[in-house]
């Protein structure tokens, strides 16, 4: 199998998502090539062939150009598998090359196994396994999903490409989000509640241990889709990503968008009912009981110390 990763350049640098494709690609033992539009000067550790455009010319983002520069390459080297990252450059570049070139597009994909891809249903609570049916698939990598344990190394073959056009879309920049609310990246000590707090009054409970112990309290998607707590404190790949000293996560199952936001804090407590819910892979402690009574007696108990 043939596969080719699609690099992001950003803000003059490039990103670090491109080692998850790398491991991504290692996982599924196939040969790989690498696409990116970006700039000479910081390239990938890679050891393969690396298709170059100029990102000063072709913009950091022009989607038109991107496609059909990405598309002379897939006409040239014949791929089996395109593969981007699930981010808002990959999740709008993806399907506009599935349909240039006709293939099935697969989203969000968190493993290859047996030659499947599988991707999360449920609210990332199940798992299922997808064949495409075309000679060629597009697919995204959610976010945190594949790793590798030291960032890959090398030195790749640059081969820059280029196209006449210059699309309809002129990219101006990036501009930052409204600041506000709280920022858990300079907490040192966060206790996220997840959906297995039972009911939004017991978000109170989850803040009295975060301030019992002088951190903040954060949350996980299905707690801020819900409306139980506000969206600043969300953790993981659609909110905020954090690294603090101890994370203790309470009713969290660890799906993998909220493993990606919190798997590199220093020290990982999980409250749970289910021994063998996910987060119990990262958690460095996981207590299996009901957080309804367990939390409240762990904040009296340390008020008191």
């Amino acid at each position: 199998m043939k596969l080719l990763l699609v690099g992001e350049y950003r803000e003059g640098k490039t990103l670090a998502s491109v080692n998850e494709l790398i491991a991504f690609a290692d996982q599924c033992g196939g040969e790989s090539v690498m696409f990116m539009v970006g700039d000479s000067v910081d390239l990938p550790g890679y050891s393969g062939t690396l298709y170059l455009a100029d990102a000063a010319k072709h913009g950091e983002y022009n989607p038109a150009v991107h496609k059909r520069l990405l598309c002379d390459v897939i006409e040239k080297e014949q791929p089996d598998m395109i593969v981007l990252s699930h981010s808002s450059y990959g999740w709008d570049l993806a399907p506009r090359i599935a349909f240039a070139i006709g293939a099935a597009q697969v989203s969000e994909v968190v493993e290859y196994k047996d030659g499947e891809l599988i991707v999360p249903v449920c609210n990332a609570k199940l798992r299922r396994a997808v064949v495409n049916e075309t000679a060629k698939v597009v697919v995204t990598l959610q976010a945190g999903a594949f790793s590798v344990a030291e960032p890959p190394t090398g030195t790749p073959t640059v081969e820059s490409i280029d196209v006449g056009e210059s699309g309809n879309t002129e990219f101006l920049g990036y501009e930052a989000g409204e600041s506000g609310g709280v920022d858990l990246s300079k907490a040192e000590v966060i206790v996220s509640a997840g959906r297995g707090i039972g009911k939004p009054e017991n978000v109170e409970m989850i803040s009295a241990l975060a301030e019992a112990l002088g951190g903040e309290y954060g949350a996980s998607r299905p707690v801020v889709d819900s409306e139980w707590a506000e969206h600043t404190r969300q953790v993981g790949t659609t909110g905020q990503t954090v690294s603090p000293k101890l994370y203790i996560a309470c009713g969290i199952s660890g799906a993998i968008q909220h493993l990606a936001g919190m798997k590199k804090s220093e020290y990982v407590v999980a409250i749970n009912t289910d021994k063998d819910a996910p987060i119990g892979d990262v958690a460095d402690v996981l207590v299996v009981a009901d957080l309804t009574q367990l939390v409240p007696t762990l904040t009296d108990k340390i008020k008191a110390l």
